[in-house]
């Protein structure tokens, strides 16, 4: 009964809706919105894939560019406070995937008011190159997982709603394991991104303060991304090793 009564929104919550109730009633009502949620990633993700590939080959303009970062800061805006709903309703997504959001939001919304100059033409192209690649990869997960939780929700061993992440964890062991190198080949991309960038705040004709808060946020993403994952491999291979030992 404690899963169907109205729930007191936390502060993020409250600080966008106030107080609204965002309790869904029904199981019926809040697969529903996790399966809405999903999609929402999955046509958002091709439309980024598209724009910012235009943007890479077909297009040069700052207002273009500028389309593309708005597009991505409500994208990541939306996300957390969709999230936000499904943790009140019972979805068990927590932890750095969660944080993950808010820091590509803080970061996105850098990159929009980043001026066009030197700087932003130095680091434009790679900046794009790495949006494709993480769309690209953000496509895959999703097929990839949804087809994992799936099979494990009709086994009785997920919860129903558990969703997608924007990384690997340990229920995702279960068959290829396809993705641990698009993922660790991404998150050294994000490393690079950050070390480009503070290289560029060295140079003398630096002037925008937004190329070190672009630099920052790649490289909390990095260690974030690239130790969650660790971890996450770790502790399977730990649990093989105990099971191994158990028989």
């Amino acid at each position: 009964m404690e899963a169907y009564l109205p729930k007191k929104n936390g502060l993020y919550l409250s600080l966008v809706l106030g107080n609204v109730n965002v309790t869904l009633l029904s199981k019926q009502a809040k697969f529903a919105y996790k399966d809405e949620y999903e999609k929402f990633k999955l046509y958002l993700t091709i439309i980024l894939l598209i724009i910012s590939f235009s943007c890479r080959f077909l297009l040069n303009s700052r207002v273009t560019d500028a389309v593309f970062n708005f597009l991505l800061v409500w994208y990541y805006c939306t996300l957390t406070i969709r999230e936000c709903i499904l943790i009140t309703n019972g979805s068990r997504i927590k932890g750095w995937w969660v944080f993950h959001h808010y820091v590509s939001t803080f970061l996105s919304g850098v990159m929009l008011t980043w001026p066009d100059g030197l700087m932003y033409q130095m680091f434009r192209n790679q900046f794009l190159s790495f949006s494709m690649y993480q769309s690209f990869v953000q496509f895959l997960q999703y097929y990839y997982q949804s087809g994992c939780l799936y099979r494990l929700r009709a086994l009785g061993e997920r919860h129903n709603m558990d969703l997608t992440v924007e990384g690997f964890q340990s229920w995702m062991w279960r068959g290829l394991t396809f993705l641990l190198p698009f993922l660790f080949f991404g998150q050294f991309w994000q490393l690079y991104n950050a070390v480009t960038l503070f290289r560029l705040a060295r140079h003398p004709q630096c002037k925008e303060w937004q190329v070190l808060m672009c630099g920052l946020p790649f490289f909390v993403l990095f260690v974030g991304n690239f130790t969650t994952t660790l971890r996450v491999v770790q502790q399977k291979f730990q649990n093989q090793n105990q099971d191994t030992k158990a028989e």
